[in-house]
């Protein structure tokens, strides 16, 4: 929206296992269920806590849910991390897919055996400390240029 309206856009984004889209389409949707963290039954009740009656409208609105944007152009760079075990992997990576073939500068990390929230639940694990150090590194890039 800030793009669309002309204002001086964020420098950056990081997008830490991002709430990206209502339509609970994609296979990792299907497949994170049950597991006592966040899965498809908890992305449901977000989204339906954000949108009300709205969730999977055809008509809602990239400002509602930024995963359904077509026009990526003009973005911030990104830095877009998920755990391979986490609802919102797929909704990521074509996020990401989509903002590299916008040409709009991304960083994205797929963590392997991670799931949602991984880096908070288990900070002290090897996996978490190389998150951490990588978007750190990505910050500290991206507000020195």
């Amino acid at each position: 929206m800030i793009r669309d309206q002309g204002i001086q856009p964020p420098c950056l984004l990081a997008l830490n296992y991002a709430m990206l889209d209502d339509r609970n389409e994609p296979p990792s949707s299907h497949e994170i269920l049950d597991i006592g963290i966040w899965d498809r039954q908890e992305n449901e009740l977000a989204w339906k806590a954000v949108l009300g009656d709205r969730v999977g409208a055809p008509d809602l609105s990239p400002y509602c849910a930024p995963g359904r944007a077509t026009d990526l152009h003009g973005l911030p760079p990104a830095f877009i991390a998920v755990g391979q075990l986490d609802v919102f992997r797929d909704e990521n990576i074509d996020f990401a897919r989509r903002r590299v073939a916008a040409g709009v500068p991304v960083d994205l990390h797929v963590y392997g055996t991670a799931y949602h929230s991984f880096d908070l639940m288990a900070p002290g694990t090897r996996l978490a400390r190389e998150f951490t150090e990588t978007w750190h590194a990505f910050l500290r890039r991206e507000l020195h240029r």
